[in-house]
């Protein structure tokens, strides 16, 4: 007989096998301590990795490697679980930063990190991020490990954020205060290329302060200020007083001259350009061996022609010019002719105080030497032979008077006879001012 069929009712099903439940770290723990748990790095994966720590592998060892003091507390779960349901949303995780504001930085330091790595594109995180690590390490000397891991999180901000100035500001800022030459000289001109021309004026100010170091080579300096007149020519003073302070003389009359030349220049300084030209007298005057490619003559004459009340100065540095250069024929023709030019009583002043000390000194000088000759004669004595003696004499007389070494005598005229001129040229002036006083004439 055929087997008889099982009824419905007979048949009995065996439920399906139960999955394994996760674990949890503690009886209390809820479901979602638990997805926390998973979302936590590994030891090897480091900060910048929390978000992407695998639930296996956390679900087992959930915080190895990672201080108690930065596990997350039953305060954080509510703003855990909202950046678990959008991790990509600002709002959450700034939420979570602003409710832990008086939290350890290194505990803030792991919630920023989780952000970036899920927004790395916000400026807001970024920057808040590196201000809080800027006043970290700022208790820190130089020279603490820190630092290098500020310098590295500022790097891998700019990965993102190197179109924005306030970034490289306060990475340029940092870079400064550690006095990294060398660093910071690549990343200002990195920061300059990155960043559009309309915004390189919040860059250059910092660069200056760079080569302004007393630790910053001269080269270097003298490279970046001659960049920067090529953004902004208005600030060449600035350029001419790092020359001076340089002692390149050469390049710092010529800016100087350059600037004079330009009749649209403007002092940002507040300077007249009757000081740029006393300045540029100075420099002139007292490196006359330095500045001898440059045709000062013609450049102070220029200057004179220029200022006909106020070039009595300008007049003596002309002649200073030439006494540096030992041409003191020269520096006596420029005082006579200046005295002979000026058109005010203080200009003559000037100039006549300066040449009277000019033959006064000359005086001096040759009375110096001749004493010194003297004894040096006598010391001598008979040594020498009656031999140079006659070669001597045959040398002056060959040179005859116009040769005489001993022009004492005409000095001490020259120098009398000035002193004597003194009423007659100050007359002079006078009459140029008003040829038509009869005074003047009379006297």
């Amino acid at each position: 007989t055929p087997r008889a069929r099982p009824s419905s009712r007979s048949l009995q099903f065996s439920p399906p096998p139960a999955s394994p439940r996760p674990q949890i770290l503690n009886p209390s723990e809820s479901g979602a301590e638990a997805r926390l748990a998973a979302t936590m790095p590994s030891a090897a994966a480091g900060p910048a990795e929390v978000a992407l720590a695998p639930p296996a592998k956390a679900a087992a060892l959930p915080f190895a490697g990672i201080s108690p003091d930065l596990y997350p507390t039953e305060d954080d779960l509510p703003y855990e679980e909202e950046i678990l349901r959008e991790p990509f949303k600002l709002k959450g995780w700034w939420r979570y930063l602003v409710a832990r504001a008086a939290a350890p930085f290194a505990k803030r330091a792991v919630i920023y990190e989780r952000a970036l790595k899920a927004l790395p594109g916000s400026y807001k995180l970024w920057h808040a991020y590196l201000r809080e690590r800027l006043d970290h390490v700022r208790p820190h000397p130089i020279s603490h490990p820190a630092y290098a891991s500020l310098n590295n999180t500022f790097e891998r901000a700019l990965a993102t954020m190197h179109k924005m100035p306030r970034v490289w500001v306060l990475y340029l800022t940092s870079l400064l205060d550690q006095r990294l030459l060398t660093r910071g000289r690549r990343n200002f001109d990195r920061a300059l290329r990155a960043l559009p021309v309309t915004q390189h004026d919040r860059i250059w100010p910092l660069y200056l302060r760079l080569a302004s170091l007393p630790a910053c080579p001269v080269e270097t300096s003298f490279r970046v200020f001659r960049r920067y007149l090529q953004f902004d020519p208005s600030h060449a003073e600035d350029f001419i007083e790092f020359l001076v302070s340089a002692e390149r003389w050469q390049e710092a009359a010529d800016r100087l001259a350059s600037v004079l030349n330009d009749d649209g220049f403007r002092s940002v300084k507040g300077k007249t350009r009757h000081q740029l030209w006393l300045e540029l007298c100075d420099i002139l005057t007292k490196h006359a061996d330095e500045v001898a490619g440059l045709k000062v003559d013609a450049i102070l004459r220029g200057g004179i022609r220029k200022f006909t009340d106020e070039v009595g100065k300008l007049w003596t540095s002309l002649a200073d010019y030439y006494v540096r250069r030992t041409l003191y024929e020269k520096a006596r023709d420029v005082f006579e002719e200046g005295v002979s030019s000026v058109m005010t009583v203080q200009e003559f002043s000037v100039v006549f105080e300066a040449y009277t000390q000019f033959e006064q000194s000359m005086l001096a000088a040759k009375l110096e030497a001749a004493e010194e000759d003297g004894a040096a004669g006598s010391d001598e004595g008979e040594k020498g032979s009656k031999k140079n003696k006659v070669e001597k004499l045959e040398k002056e007389l060959a040179a005859c008077w116009l040769n005489d070494e001993d022009d004492t005598d005409l000095r001490l005229a020259r120098f009398e006879r000035l002193l004597d001129r003194r009423p007659e040229l100050l007359s002079s002036v006078l009459l140029r001012q008003n040829p038509h006083n009869v005074e003047e004439w009379h006297r």
